[in-house]
């Protein structure tokens, strides 16, 4: 896939402070335009808790983060960028300008993306000198998590360029979805406003709350839709018969006087003050940075959860994640290591991130876990057993573990991990895996591992190639020179 060399962001506000996020935590050198005298202060603010999230989001190893500079002027801002991405305020007018004024001064093979949420891509690239790259990239708040953006073209924008900027997002952890047709607000805001229109009718009318309406979507359709979207759930609701049945079964109520969506809610003072004021009963007692980062904490536990699946590569946005992270592992830069070394092998540094502790702020017993098995698949990646490996029907599958507890990783400890092999054989692994705490270098806990290399095809153990024996030989003998680690092949309860 082709990948984004240098970015540029003319306006830096929620949405382009956002994408700012993306690129740089992509590994992107970002190069920042906006007149506001706080910019800096506003992308900061985002910029922490995108590093958060993602701290949360991923194991997999980001590149090292690209560098922010802020410039005067758009000129400066574009010079050299190979995507720019204007979120300037809503104004026809203010767009167009910003716009024709970025076509004049970047590279004429530069990418120009809106982040428009409803003006035409033609209205936008009416004066430009090359419209052709030139399209929509509407994304969503928050950009760094959400994963979405819909390419939309204007007349004079060539396909080519929104197959170029698909490709190029899914560099960046998005999925760009190409819209066929320009339309005033496009697909996805066409669809919210049609829900928000609904919405404040029900708390004009005393229907209900603004908290009541939250509930019926966030306990209901909304966690149908984070998974298989409108259609797909609407098919497995008309059972065996699929599509066909539901329609059937449920087309003749679009004609009944259910829904004022052809009618607009006039928005007076009144009904202004009411939805006001029940929002801040709802959740006016925590500020706005406080509900975005619980906002984001939930949305990596959600894309967690939608990785699992019965093909072991996830739904959805956790589907998205899970090809993400592949293709971080596969351009992540490969360590140098003389499996030959007298010493254990140091494999991973990471964060205790809110995700990972419990209410005591400690991490919790599975975390340890996960941290252990990021590791024996560091160490699996150093002899070739790497994804494509994998895909090829062979890996290590772990049968033993034998996790020890000794110290208390808290919120906010950096930790790395090191690796001892113990023994091994053209079949089985086995190795002792220490966590640390990075700042006083004190074991927190220690792991003894064994795994079995296999045929997950056939599902039975079998001898490992050559190839990966050779490096496994290398390691063996060469840790064989260690002393043993305390901890090693004591079982539950032994004394020390």
């Amino acid at each position: 896939m082709t990948k984004i060399n240098k970015a540029a962001c003319i306006g830096g506000g929620v949405i382009g402070g956002a994408w700012a996020a993306r690129f740089v935590l992509a590994g992107i050198d970002v190069a920042i335009f906006d007149p506001h005298p706080e910019a800096e202060r506003i992308i900061g603010e985002v910029m922490a808790n995108a590093e958060r999230a993602y701290g949360m989001l991923t194991m997999a190893p980001l590149p090292p983060k690209g560098k922010i500079t802020f410039v005067k002027s758009v000129e400066e801002a574009v010079q050299g960028a190979d995507w720019i991405q204007e979120s300037v305020p809503e104004r026809v007018d203010l767009k167009r300008g910003v716009i024709t004024q970025i076509d004049a001064a970047a590279d004429p093979t530069a990418l120009i993306g809106s982040s428009t949420s409803g003006i035409m891509p033609t209205d936008l690239q009416r004066d430009m000198k090359h419209p052709e790259r030139m399209f929509v990239a509407h994304p969503y708040n928050p950009v760094y998590l959400l994963p979405l953006a819909e390419l939309v073209g204007g007349e004079k924008t060539a396909r080519a360029t929104l197959e170029d900027a698909k490709a190029k997002l899914a560099t960046i952890g998005m999925k760009g979805v190409i819209i066929n047709k320009e339309i005033e607000a496009f697909v996805g805001d066409r669809l919210l406003e049609a829900v928000w229109r609904e919405g404040l009718w029900l708390i004009k009318d005393d229907i209900c709350d603004t908290e009541t309406l939250d509930d019926v979507i966030r306990y209901s359709f909304g966690m149908r839709w984070a998974q298989m979207g409108m259609f797909e759930t609407y098919r497995i609701a008309g059972g065996e018969a699929g599509m066909r049945h539901f329609i059937a079964q449920f087309g003749p109520c679009l004609s009944w006087p259910w829904t004022k969506l052809t009618d607009v809610v006039d928005l007076t003072d009144e009904l202004v003050d009411k939805i006001a004021n029940q929002s801040d009963a709802q959740s006016g007692a925590r500020g706005i940075r406080e509900l975005e980062r619980i906002r984001d904490q939930n949305l990596v536990g959600i894309m967690h959860a939608l990785k699992a699946g019965d093909d072991g590569r996830g739904w959805g946005a956790g589907k998205l994640l899970t090809e993400f992270e592949d293709y971080l592992w596969a351009n992540a830069k490969k360590p140098e290591v003389d499996l030959g070394e007298v010493k254990p092998l140091k494999i991973l540094d990471t964060k205790v991130s809110a995700a990972w502790v419990d209410y005591n702020g400690h991490m919790t017993e599975h975390r340890y876990l996960q941290v252990f098995g990021d590791t024996s698949d560091g160490v699996l990646r150093l002899i070739g057993v790497d994804l494509e490996y994998v895909r090829d029907g062979h890996s290590y599958y772990t049968v033993e573990t034998h996790i020890r507890h000794l110290g208390e990783a808290k919120l906010g400890d950096a930790l790395y991990t090191t690796c001892q092999i113990l023994s091994s054989d053209d079949k089985r692994l086995q190795f002792f895996s220490t966590i640390y705490n990075a700042q006083t270098n004190e074991p927190v806990a220690t792991a003894e591992q064994m795994m079995l290399h296999v045929d997950s095809k056939a599902g039975k153990a079998v001898a490992a190639p050559a190839q990966v024996l050779d490096k496994v030989k290398a390691l063996t003998e060469a840790h064989a020179r260690l002393p043993v680690p305390e901890g090693a092949g004591r079982h539950v309860g032994q004394k020390r």
